[in-house]
């Protein structure tokens, strides 16, 4: 418990505000010895985190329950669905009827043979517009596009913070906290035109810099992905 709780203290000094107020989820699957539940939650409590579930099994479970957690089960994170050109054949052609020719509109109920061996495929439900933010953001504000992608016309300042469950795109220096893929998307990707951060992250993996960045990346039109495990910083233009 003492490494546990160490290591969170020194995730959330490099994190400084960025997880506050968040809600917690533990994971104790993994875990076989038992578990101090609630120097646990009290560690958690004082960074500002609040747990409010667990993912456990047997005793590590019934005493996670009995200190006031609710068992979670966490599937698999959605992913946003893949946009590809439809084939040509998909693409719907309208003409006008050729000279003399009548149309004719069935009623509600008509139904033609074909249509009947061959039902029409549901139309997909349509994402969510992209929230756009068209102007500066100061020290202390926080903007999150749920469910969709976040877009800032501006400046993102230190202390500033800009989430969303999809893609970033900041046109504008990006000096304060930017977290993508919210909701667990590691497709999703952090796009600004002048790079100088406190922190990025997607899907959870987070890199808080202390330091200036490489003179090739520091204020420069940049892309940021999740290669694995690890941040990928990118210059617009160079290769990777």
């Amino acid at each position: 418990m003492a490494a546990c709780k160490a290591a969170l203290d020194q995730r959330m000094k490099d994190a400084g505000s960025f997880f506050e107020n968040e809600p917690v989820v533990i994971d104790a699957s993994a875990i076989t010895e038992p578990i101090d539940w609630q120097d646990l939650l009290q560690a958690l409590r004082s960074h500002a985190l609040h747990p409010i579930g667990v993912v456990a099994e047997g005793q590590a479970l019934a005493d996670a329950q009995a200190s006031g957690l609710t068992k979670v089960d966490l599937s698999s994170a959605p992913t946003r669905p893949t946009s590809v050109p439809a084939p040509d054949k998909d693409v719907p052609v309208v003409a006008p009827p050729a000279a003399g020719e009548k149309t004719s509109k069935p009623g509600p109920s008509a139904t033609t043979a074909s249509e009947a061996d061959h039902p029409q495929p549901v139309a997909p439900s349509i994402a969510p517009a992209a929230m756009v933010i068209n102007r500066q953001l100061r020290s202390g504000q926080r903007i999150y596009a749920r469910d969709t992608d976040l877009i800032v016309i501006g400046v993102v300042s230190q202390g500033a913070e800009v989430i969303a469950d999809g893609n970033i795109h900041v046109y504008g220096p990006l000096r304060g906290k930017a977290m993508a893929g919210a909701k667990g998307d590691a497709s999703a990707r952090i796009f600004t035109t002048q790079l100088d951060p406190e922190l990025v992250a997607i899907a959870g993996v987070y890199r808080v810099i202390e330091t200036q960045l490489d003179p090739k990346l520091h204020n420069q039109p940049s892309i940021i992905q999740l290669n694995g495990d690890s941040l990928q910083m990118t210059a617009l233009g160079k290769k990777t």
